[in-house]
């Protein structure tokens, strides 16, 4: 895990490696083990790395490959790249190092671009070829590492980080209008390839983007899971799940038959996320879903393993920390378990360092946790396993249930109803007229999603949009941008593209089941105990940000009434006067703190100097 970074001038121009430079300097967190930098003409690649796997100098980077005439940064790890190893090596391969980026560049050599099919990892990367002078980018597939892209009429620039791109210069930071009545509406999600500001954008997951000497592109998205049931030989949907348990022959799997797929993919999954030359811990919130990592991880026997759990003081009548559950699991399993207690000094500090290390504004009020968490763990390791993902992927969330059996015509505005933020008509009391858009741009781009092929029923449709949407431009975003900004590595079992797969197939209702994640917790019982898997849900709760008050709701009133805020003009004054009155009176949908939505934008755009 690290950060890359890079720049291809058009028409044969050196590259501004002076800027490359400034976009890796302001990275140094992400990759506090080493720097680098390499230019050739028209490109130029920056990096900073984290030492995961290879710790030695030889798994340097930018790494090149002169034979070939590639030079590459990557971010990110290939859990199979042993495997990819000893399948090159009988091509003929020799390697100079045994690290995974070396794997990555010689899977490039053999099989070009499309060597991403055969990758099971979270990565993104920059691969230069010298011949062609072409610059190749690639994405994972469920966007778990990020990639931002900055480009005009003479160059195009990337980096692992928004911020970074504003440290090379020459963006463009005007609002985009379209990603403000997302954020605003979609639950704060910013589809790729959209972020808040216009001249900024993401490369979409599972894509690969190739880049001309002369500005051309070429974009191959190059994973789309259909989110249908498996065909009656019993073959998996996608054809790359190879579990014995899905060969089942014509007869329909079970719910027995689906809970042992659904476990043996779990294992594999969490099992692959162990590859390092260094320690692994487990972010263990006491739900359902790390606790099952813990338990599958003490069945492989491992021994004395860190865990570790954060906690806040009550606010507003409402608890703060879910200790009694995550101790709970810590003895059950002799894990050398890290209770962590917030102080409320420390929290408000660390929200505004929270802010700053946000490549786009996130409300969720669960990046404070992560970020102090994060601080505190990446003393004792470098890398973690956490949960995030399974409710998104085993419909363990509460607005999944109110679209079961409803027809595919009618799941927009269902799902708007239950997810979204506030209808479009709402944002007229909210923002200026300037920002202000005649079309429901969002609700929009939910139902053109919701209506491509595949996907048998409108929850299939929706699991669909958020693997593949609010996932990656919510939750996912939010894990790796607190954790890097400690050069902590964190991994997400449930998000294994071959797990994913197959829980695309598995039946809604299996999902369902239970209040949500149903074959999930079928596939935990006798692992987990019982009172993690029966407890109601719970996450990671900062009531200090829900209910607003104190040195917090100051923070917030400076942002919003500030010169810079009051320059920008993107609220209207009445309602922000009217949030500030009453703060805890004025939810979404989901029941976020209005105000917070409002605030944060206004402190991220002016923690980055926009």
């Amino acid at each position: 895990m690290c950060g890359l970074s890079g720049e291809i001038r058009f028409g044969g121009r050196p590259a501004d490696v002076a800027s490359v430079e400034r976009m890796t300097a302001a990275m140094a967190a992400r990759g506090p083990d080493g720097v680098g930098l390499w230019s050739l003409g028209p490109v130029a690649l920056g990096h900073r790395r984290l030492r995961i796997i290879d710790l030695s100098d030889r798994g340097a980077q930018p790494m090149v490959d002169a034979e070939a005439g590639l030079a590459g940064v990557f971010n990110g790890c290939l859990y199979n790249y042993r495997e990819l190893r000893e399948v090159l090596l009988a091509e003929g391969y020799r390697f100079f190092s045994t690290s995974d980026t070396e794997v990555l560049l010689k899977a490039y050599r053999h099989w070009g671009p499309r060597c991403v099919d055969r990758f099971k990892g979270m990565f993104a990367f920059a691969v230069a070829e010298r011949d062609t002078g072409r610059l190749v980018l690639g994405r994972d597939r469920l966007g778990i590492k990020p990639l931002y892209i900055t480009r005009d009429a003479a160059r195009l620039r990337f980096a692992s980080t928004l911020p970074a791109l504003l440290a090379g210069g020459g963006v463009r930071t005007d609002i985009d209008r379209i990603a403000l009545h997302h954020y605003m509406t979609f639950h704060s999600v910013v589809p790729s390839p959209r972020t808040i500001l216009t001249g900024v954008e993401k490369l979409p997951p599972a894509t690969v983007r190739t880049i001309e000497p002369d500005g051309t592109t070429h974009d191959e998205h190059y994973w789309n899971p259909p989110f249908t049931r498996p065909p009656r030989d019993g073959a998996p949907g996608t054809g790359t799940v190879q579990l014995d348990v899905l060969q089942a022959g014509r007869d329909e799997m079970g719910p027995g038959e689906w809970r042992e797929a659904v476990l043996s993919a779990v294992r594999v999954a969490v099992r692959r996320r162990m590859v390092a030359d260094v320690p692994v811990g487990v972010l263990l919130s006491g739900g359902l879903d790390s606790s099952l990592i813990v338990a599958l991880l003490a069945e492989e026997g491992q021994r004395d393993l860190a865990t570790f759990s954060v906690g806040f003081h009550a606010a507003g009548g409402e608890s703060g920390d879910e200790f009694a559950y995550s101790d709970l699991v810590a003895r059950r399993f002799g894990t050398d378990h890290h209770r962590i207690m917030v102080d409320d000094l420390r929290l408000l500090p660390s929200l505004e360092k929270a802010v700053a290390a946000m490549s786009e504004p996130m409300v969720s009020h669960d990046c404070v946790a992560f970020h102090l968490l994060a601080e505190e763990v990446s003393r004792h390791v470098k890398v973690v396993q956490s949960g995030q993902g399974a409710d998104e992927v085993f419909a363990g969330y509460d607005w999944y249930p109110p679209l079961d059996g409803v027809p595919r015509d009618g799941a927009a505005e269902v799902y708007a109803k239950v997810f979204f933020d506030r209808p479009h008509e709402g944002l007229a009391e909210i923002l200026t007229r300037d920002y202000l858009i005649g079309e429901d741009v969002s609700t929009e781009f939910v139902r053109r999603h919701l209506a491509m092929p595949g996907a048998d029923t409108a929850l299939d449709a929706v699991l669909r949009l958020d693997t593949g949407v609010m996932l990656v431009d919510d939750p996912v975003k939010r894990v790796d941008n607190m954790t890097m900004a400690f050069g902590l590595e964190a991994r997400t079992p449930f998000l294994d593209h071959e797990l994913v797969e197959l829980a695309a197939t598995c039946p809604p209702e299996l999902k369902l089941a239970s209040g949500g994640k149903g074959v999930l917790k079928e596939a935990a019982r006798g692992l987990v105990p019982d009172e993690v898997i029966d407890r109601p849900k719970g996450y990671f709760p900062v009531p200090a940000i829900r209910h607003i008050h104190g040195p917090f709701l100051e923070l917030v009133r400076d942002a919003l009434t500030g010169q810079a805020a009051r320059e920008r003009g993107l609220f209207r004054p009445a309602m922000v006067d009217k949030l500030l009155a009453s703060p805890d009176d004025h939810r979404t949908t989901l029941g976020a703190n209005a105000l917070w939505q409002l605030g944060l934008l206004e402190l991220w755009l002016q923690a980055q100097g926009v």
